[in-house]
């Protein structure tokens, strides 16, 4: 007589005890991986840490993910590296307890980084990722303010938009006024990622507002904050001047 499905699974889960697993059922494989995230200079030497609950043998991979695009595998089986991938990357360890090492920091890895346990159940866990950002020089943000096009006054809803570009590091503010009243709803504030040649980063801030309320008023004012600029950088327009 064959067993269900359902039962044949559970049987199967139903091992006696070992190393890494509770008796009776298979404990579940967890991966840790830190730090969570890693600021460095270029050429700097920097090491991620991943480790498993369970023996993983040499079953281990690394991945990396760059903005916007899709995983690269980057090692596997621990220590062995695809031959297109640079030499400043190399990985170890055995058994629960492993690293990535980056010899040479260099612009282009800015990146998130994985490591990949291929071994136990679930057959496949990843850790929960290390975001590596380049350390620079403080760089002061250059600001842009925009009125709402013609076609979007005819239109219900309008908004103003400020760029802030090429500033470090990331913490920044960002402040909306309009006739000289702080608003504190209304914008949303978008980064983008690290830039790999300038290791800077950059951000739109959007003031949302209906048409009517837009025309109801007339000083629209950004006002950034960084730690880069003595006081902060004020960019503005009154919307009854040509």
């Amino acid at each position: 007589m064959r067993a269900p499905g359902p039962l044949l699974g559970l049987l199967l889960l139903w091992l006696p005890g070992k190393e890494g697993e509770h008796w009776g059922f298979v404990q579940p494989s967890v991966v840790t991986q830190s730090p969570s995230s890693l600021s460095a200079s270029l050429a700097d030497k920097v090491s991620i840490t991943c480790q498993a609950s369970q023996n993983t043998d040499t079953k281990l991979a690394w991945y990396q993910q760059k903005p916007r695009k899709a995983p690269k595998l980057l090692i596997y089986a621990v220590s062995r590296s695809p031959s297109w991938f640079p030499s400043q990357f190399s990985g170890s360890g055995f058994g629960i307890d492993f690293t990535l090492t980056i010899s040479s920091l260099k612009a282009d890895d800015i990146a998130a980084y994985y490591c990949q346990q291929d071994h136990g159940l679930p057959p496949t866990v990843f850790g929960q990722g290390t975001k590596l950002e380049i350390k620079r020089s403080d760089a002061q943000p250059s600001v842009f303010l925009f009125k709402p096009s013609e076609e979007q006054l005819r239109t219900g809803t309008v908004s103003v938009v400020c760029l802030v570009n090429d500033f470090y590091p990331k913490d920044i503010n960002v402040k909306w006024k309009v006739d000289g009243v702080t608003q504190n709803s209304n914008f949303q504030n978008s980064f983008t990622d690290q830039d790999s040649k300038k290791s800077t980063y950059s951000l739109s801030s959007t003031l949302t507002l209906s048409s009517s309320e837009y025309q109801s008023h007339n000083a629209y004012a950004c006002e950034v904050s960084h730690k880069s600029l003595p006081t902060a950088l004020v960019k503005s327009f009154n919307k009854n001047e040509c």
